[in-house]
């Protein structure tokens, strides 16, 4: 019997399904080989529509949603709808499996609500910190207005109700502590890094060239915030200005602007040379992935995405591709040598970069190989998975002692965050 025989977890996410979200998935599976009980109440989506499954030790509870929300007032009835189903779960899932911790992935910051409520009853909280969501309403919207504000409260709400919380890298610890008004040895940082047991390379498909010589990879939601429409003009000017008609580019992911970034690249007349896959599984994802010359990043400069470590340039980095991203604090930590660093925002520069690594075989492999072997010897999620269990043991015995690996990755990030 392990130490944590007998803790029981349960996990709220809202804003993708399990075990399509990585990071949870990771969690969950970490916690179940470790001896924890653990149950998630997460939506339904695409390949996730069982109301409730077990899969690897992990009960699973699921609800609808009304919308895939665009617009402020979306987000509010998604929200809203969400939170309701999350608490009626939680009842059903205190009954059925009982729960000593609630462990809170957000967006949104409205989970709280239901954590606040079970700290009443004497259950503990963990607010698990994948986005900042102040940043997140600023980039999606433009503007620092009465919903900024309230992404504000929220957050530090949520902070507050919280007896612990995890922080992907150093940036989002300081946002804890500084905003969130959090004690320092209360947030551990638990990186996002890649489950090398899931991220595979497989042989490449030459479907996916199109009839093409190379192919550049993308892997993503499709939303604002992502920069597909800058990637669109990247593709442009290598096909219209420096006449490649050798590159086929593959964007894999779903979103709420996959329809618009489709309709766009039609209109620029650019389809036969992007391919959509939409939401898909693995087997499609790291065929697409594994057969790409080069994969890309191109997030829009912003305060969210400056300061957020992104799973994609993790999972490139672990199939030993070269990157070509926009100049970002985070993204740079990450990636290091196994990128190029575009101009914010210059399209032309980045699809530049593409065509310069494209042209330059012995550059690729160098880049891939740094990227491979940073991931296998520092990022993976098997040197995660310590300090998420090491932050459970703080949080079930009370020591108020910054979890083990929390040092070291507070001093590497002063070098460029991740």
């Amino acid at each position: 019997m392990t130490a944590s025989t007998g803790r029981r977890v349960l996990i709220i996410v809202e804003n993708l399904p399990v075990p399509f979200d990585r990071r949870v998935w990771s969690e969950a599976t970490t916690l179940v080989k470790a001896g924890y009980q653990v149950s998630v109440i997460c939506p339904k989506g695409k390949g996730s529509t069982a109301s409730h499954e077990v899969i690897d030790g992990v009960h699973i509870y699921r609800h609808s949603l009304p919308l895939d929300a665009e617009g402020v007032l979306g987000y509010a009835v998604e929200y809203s709808a969400a939170l309701f189903w999350e608490f009626l779960l939680s009842l059903k899932v205190l009954w059925q499996r009982g729960f000593d911790v609630i462990h809170a992935c957000n967006p949104p910051d409205t989970i709280f609500l239901i954590g606040g409520f079970y700290r009443l009853f004497g259950k503990k909280f963990l607010f698990d910190h994948h986005d900042i969501n102040p940043e997140l309403y600023e980039a999606k919207f433009g503007r620092r207005d009465f919903g900024w504000k309230l992404m504000v409260w929220l957050e530090k709400l949520s902070f507050r109700t919280a007896n612990r919380s995890l922080a992907t890298n150093e940036s989002y610890r300081e946002i804890a502590i500084t905003r969130g008004g959090m004690a320092p040895d209360k947030v551990h940082i638990v990186r996002s890094g890649p489950n090398l047991d899931r991220v595979r390379e497989v042989e490449p498909d030459a479907k996916w060239r199109n009839g093409r010589r190379f192919v550049v990879g993308y892997v993503g939601v499709i939303g604002k915030q992502e920069g597909l429409d800058l990637l669109l003009e990247s593709v442009s000017h290598l096909v219209n200005v420096r006449k490649r008609d050798d590159i086929q580019f593959v964007i894999c992911g779903g979103g709420p602007e996959l329809e618009t970034i489709k309709a766009e690249s039609a209109s620029m007349g650019l389809g036969d040379y992007v391919t959509f896959t939409g939401r898909c599984p693995d087997e499609t994802l790291f065929s697409a992935l594994s057969t790409s010359d080069v994969c890309v990043n191109p997030d829009r400069p912003t305060a969210m995405n400056d300061k957020s470590t992104m799973n994609k340039i993790m999972e490139y980095m672990a199939l030993g591709k070269p990157i070509v991203q926009y100049d970002l604090r985070e993204g740079r930590f990450s990636a290091q040598e196994a990128s190029l660093y575009a101009t914010c925002t210059d399209p032309a520069d980045f699809g530049d970069k593409i065509a310069d690594l494209l042209d330059d075989p012995e550059r690729r492999a160098t880049m891939g190989a740094f990227g491979r072997e940073r991931v296998r010897k520092e990022l993976a999620w098997n040197y995660e998975a310590p300090k998420l269990l090491a932050a459970y043991e703080a949080l079930f015995t009370g020591r108020k002692t910054v979890a083990a690996g929390d040092a070291v990755n507070g001093s590497a990030a002063t070098h460029g965050k991740q």
